[in-house]
């Protein structure tokens, strides 16, 4: 008999983590589910959502290609320096 393991529940920063691949339809069912259960309880998270939807949708979409190069190196480097601030 295999036990059944419920996945533990998302943190704000695991959705953080995860809302480009929720955005973009790339999440496992699994996580897509736990996504959903986490933005419909908490407001903040919900907010965000929401936010990134609308920057999205104000700015287009423009291929990695076509960025500057100076432009990719900054993004990247505060994408790494968030990754790598502790957890509060």
């Amino acid at each position: 008999m295999s036990a059944y393991f419920e996945p533990p529940e998302l943190t704000c920063q695991g959705l953080a983590e995860l809302i480009t691949d929720y955005l973009e339809d790339m999440l496992t069912p699994e996580d897509r589910a736990r996504f959903a259960k986490h933005v419909a309880i908490c407001t903040n998270c919900s907010i965000y959502v929401e936010q990134m939807r609308a920057t999205i949708s104000a700015s287009g979409v423009v291929p990695v290609e076509e960025l500057p190069a100076e432009t990719r190196s900054a993004l990247l480097a505060t994408f790494q320096a968030w990754k790598a601030k502790p957890a509060d």
